[in-house]
């Protein structure tokens, strides 16, 4: 790392505070819209919702850890070597903890509601009869890897030094809304581990099944961050997703 690098890095701790921050939000807005207003705002409601915590996030603390919230993106983004195997289990922590502090305020609101109970909807992801349309586990798990494998594209091409100044986190946004619009009468969408076993815990019974959603996020993650390089010819080895030059993983 130079000298530069080094002083304009964050701390670790700072880093990984953004990142549980970060998640902790997407969780309650994202899975809180689908809780508490899915009724009213319906599925594209739902996925705007997910895309806008992302958006907002990213713009707030995407500067400070690179604004993943999200597990199978730390991965990717290693995996592509744009971010420091070292620091991925602390990340992976981070988001899951902001991710489960998220789910346990949404619990909190949703439960000031007369007759609420989890049976009725936490916004966990399933398939079979779990799935909101009764899709197979063959058909979630390719839905899941593949939309992954398509964001972390979507992620990995944004923070090109080519693409526009100041755009990636509208388009990460976006690209999490459409993956939404397709994936919700699926999966109920995750693409995502932490947000998958954020609100699973809350709701016993969707713990027998998220094991899937651990699985094939971080699959397709893989396979993104293995192929990106060489199907674009695009390489940034040791930039993290937020275009700051980091310790390169060699």
């Amino acid at each position: 790392m130079s000298r530069a690098a080094a002083t304009t890095t964050p701390r670790l701790t700072h880093r990984v505070a953004a990142e549980a921050v970060g998640t902790g939000w997407l969780v309650l807005i994202g899975c809180g819209t689908a809780v508490l207003a899915g009724d009213e705002v319906g599925f594209a409601g739902v996925a705007l919702a997910f895309g806008l915590a992302v958006v907002t996030m990213a713009y707030a603390v995407g500067h400070v850890s690179g604004g993943h919230f999200n597990p199978a993106v730390t991965v990717g983004l290693a995996v592509a070597r744009r971010f420091a195997w070292r620091d991925v289990p602390a990340y992976v922590v981070a988001q899951v903890v902001g991710g489960t502090l998220g789910a346990a305020v949404l619990y909190v609101v949703a439960s000031g509601r007369s007759g609420f109970t989890t049976a009725d909807g936490f916004a966990t992801n399933g398939f079979g009869a779990d799935s909101p349309a009764g899709y197979s586990l063959l058909a979630v798990a390719v839905v899941e890897t593949v939309l992954t494998f398509g964001f972390l594209y979507v992620i990995l091409g944004v923070t090109d030094r080519r693409a526009p100044v100041g755009f990636a986190p509208l388009a990460i946004g976006l690209a999490l809304t459409a993956i939404h619009l397709v994936s919700i009468p699926v999966s109920n969408t995750s693409v995502n581990p932490a947000r998958s076993l954020a609100v699973a815990f809350f709701d016993p019974s969707a713990l027998g099944q998220v094991w899937l959603f651990l699985v094939a996020p971080v699959v397709g993650a893989l396979l993104a961050g293995a192929t990106y390089g060489a199907v674009t010819g695009v390489r940034r080895e040791g930039t993290d997703v937020d275009g700051d030059e980091s310790e390169a993983v060699r």
